[in-house]
């Protein structure tokens, strides 16, 4: 998971264009990379999994940046993230959607926990998407996310399969 998912990781947070006053939420971030990287740059991240295996792996991945404030990490879910209202600058989900519970209840924990003007970037495998590209992107606006966007993109390496990916924002 972590030398499969590192070039998507890194191009999401490229996409989200984090910056140093960013406060992120990483859903379901298997081994830390992408939480890492996107703390590399953010002024915090925060990543929730329901997996206690996958949140170990995140703390031993990023143990300097938990220690220095930066990344926290804790058991949570797309529907149950845990956060207050209008917490988060940025939210990032890579190859995790389809894990999602619920798609619309997930969506909508996402939209109550973006700032306004707050940005969602996700992508997961083609080939793995829980519904159809158009019916991803009407639940997504159905959650009161707007200015969506969404395209295929290639990873690299010969065995790395198509990603769909999608970025939106929360209306200010």
């Amino acid at each position: 998971m972590a030398r499969g998912n590192a070039a998507t990781e890194r191009h999401v947070i490229d996409v989200a264009s984090l910056t140093e006053t960013d406060i992120v939420l990483v859903i379901g971030p298997g081994p830390g990379v992408g939480l890492r990287a996107a703390a590399e740059r953010a002024r915090h991240t925060t990543g929730i999994d329901p997996s206690e295996d996958m949140l170990r792996a995140c703390v031993d991945r990023c143990r300097d940046l938990v220690h220095a404030g930066k990344v926290g990490v804790r058991n949570g879910s797309a529907e149950s993230t845990g956060a207050h209202d209008d917490a988060f600058d940025v939210v990032l989900s890579v190859n995790n959607i389809q894990l999602w519970d619920n798609l619309g209840a997930g969506l909508a924990e996402v939209s109550r926990v973006l700032r306004p003007s707050g940005r969602l970037v996700l992508s997961s495998h083609d080939k793995w998407l829980p519904v159809a590209r158009q019916r991803l992107i009407t639940a997504v606006e159905a959650a009161g996310l707007s200015d969506v966007q969404s395209w295929t993109w290639q990873p690299p390496g010969q065995l790395a399969s198509l990603a769909f990916q999608l970025r939106a924002t929360k209306p200010a």
